[in-house]
């Protein structure tokens, strides 16, 4: 079981929306009003369950321990036509950043990237509606109510990606924790362990011009990350939303690597990202540790072999240790930032008809659609989602509900497919928990 520290960042879960509450078959009885009429009241609405962003959570740890969230169902409908009344949503607090996926299709079904954003995950279903509505001029005294609508059921897959300004990136044991502590106050482990960071960490650079950025030490990354050797593909994930990368290569002469292979491997794990080619960000390089002696010789030919290979970059020399180069590099981290916000601003402002926008809605079939099966002889069993619901949401308990049904399922051509799939007089049919006895 993993500790209360464990940086939990994608997750499993089941949420399951609230029922409707089923329509009232009722009637009035009143002095005086000896036809009162029907009086059933509708059911209420189930709750639905609804994310919402918080940038207090740092994890999603919450829901390691509980997996399963379930709505309370909406109040049943009452007599002198009240309605039910409504459930409460069911809201589950969320780290921003958090991104909602379906998890058998993979389908995207939000992004939480603001504090305080909702994203409604499983809608409740709506209340059965009472006999007031079934009421007509050939029955004026109906035994027909609605059950309530089953609320929504699904399996989600959550995905925390840490929002920050910058990522710092390299092999483990370059400085990023130790340059995290020195411009923030944030308390990362620190140690010269040749094993990665397991979690990111999130601190704030304030600067003494008024400027600041969020800034993380990211989970460090070893050859084959891209395909998911170390921490792998864990790491890369956080690094999608960082708008600058400091790229951070160790000088210690004595770490026995080479500058220039370091900083290759790492562009290369970052091209090779499945899901976007993070090497386009925007970067600054900066040579780690130059207080270690012989840094300067190997600084040098890191300069020689960029070069060579054709990158013509400034190296930001840094030691976290003596703070040598720490406020250059932290302002002119805050310049890229600053570039990239604008960048993205520009881009976001386009003209109405190029801006695209994805909606999610649903659209019911213009038909309801089922299959029948042969079980056995004599046995049938129906399947159809839309159809399957409709059976849930009749009230068999009163036999104006079962002739209602009948009906219903008589003009879909249900009967008529039944027949043709070889039914007789007393065959069992199954839809659901439903069963009846077929009949010609």
């Amino acid at each position: 079981m993993p500790t209360p520290s464990t940086f939990v960042d994608q997750t499993k879960i089941e949420v399951q929306a609230g029922k409707g509450g089923d329509g009232m078959v009722a009637f009035r009885h009143e002095k005086f009003m000896p036809n009162g009429g029907p009086a059933g009241g509708d059911g209420g609405r189930g709750g639905s369950i609804i994310f919402v962003a918080d940038n207090g959570l740092r994890t999603l740890m919450d829901f390691r321990y509980r997996r399963k969230f379930k709505a309370e169902p909406g109040e049943n409908g009452r007599i002198k036509a009240q309605y039910g009344k409504a459930a409460k949503d069911l809201y589950l607090k969320v780290p921003v950043g958090t991104t909602v996926y379906d998890f058998f299709t993979g389908e995207e079904i939000g992004d939480l990237v603001e504090n305080g954003q909702e994203l409604v995950v499983a809608k409740g279903g709506r209340g059965g509606r009472g006999n007031i509505h079934f009421a007509t001029s050939v029955n004026t005294a109906p035994e027909i109510a609605e059950n309530g609508e089953p609320g929504e059921f699904r399996t989600l897959r959550l995905e925390l990606k840490v929002l920050a300004d910058v990522g710092l990136v390299g092999f483990p044991s370059v400085g990023k924790s130790t340059l995290l502590s020195v411009v923030t106050s944030a308390k990362p482990k620190i140690a010269a362990y040749q094993f990665t960071t397991l979690k990111p960490n999130l601190g704030m650079v304030l600067l003494p011009d008024g400027r600041d950025f969020s800034i993380a030490d990211l989970p460090g990354l070893i050859k084959g990350s891209s395909q998911g050797v170390g921490l792998g593909i864990q790491f890369l994930r956080h690094v999608e939303r960082t708008k600058v990368i400091l790229h951070m290569v160790s000088m210690d002469p004595d770490n026995g690597r080479d500058a220039y292979e370091d900083y290759e491997t790492i562009l290369h794990e970052l091209a090779s990202y499945t899901e976007d080619d993070l090497s386009s960000k925007r970067e600054i390089i900066v040579a780690s540790q130059m207080d270690i002696p012989g840094a300067d010789e190997k600084l040098a030919q890191f300069k020689k072999d960029l070069a060579a290979h054709g990158v013509d970059q400034e190296v930001y020399e840094l030691s976290s240790v003596t703070h040598q180069g720490v406020d250059r590099l932290m302002s002119r981290a805050a310049d890229l930032v600053s570039e990239v916000e604008a960048q993205e601003a520009e881009a976001a402002v386009k003209p109405k008809e190029e801006v695209k926008t994805k909606t999610y809605k649903y659209h019911r079939p213009e038909k309801m659609e089922f299959t029948v099966e042969k079980l056995a002889d004599h046995e049938f069993e129906i399947h159809g989602e839309q159809l399957e619901r409709l059976v849930a949401m009749t009230n068999l308990d009163h036999q104006d509900g079962i002739m209602h049904l009948a009906r219903r399922l008589k003009k879909m051509g249900v009967d008529d497919e039944l027949r043709a799939q070889g039914a007789v007089d007393g065959d069992d049919v199954y839809i659901g928990d439903f069963s009846f006895e077929f009949v010609q």
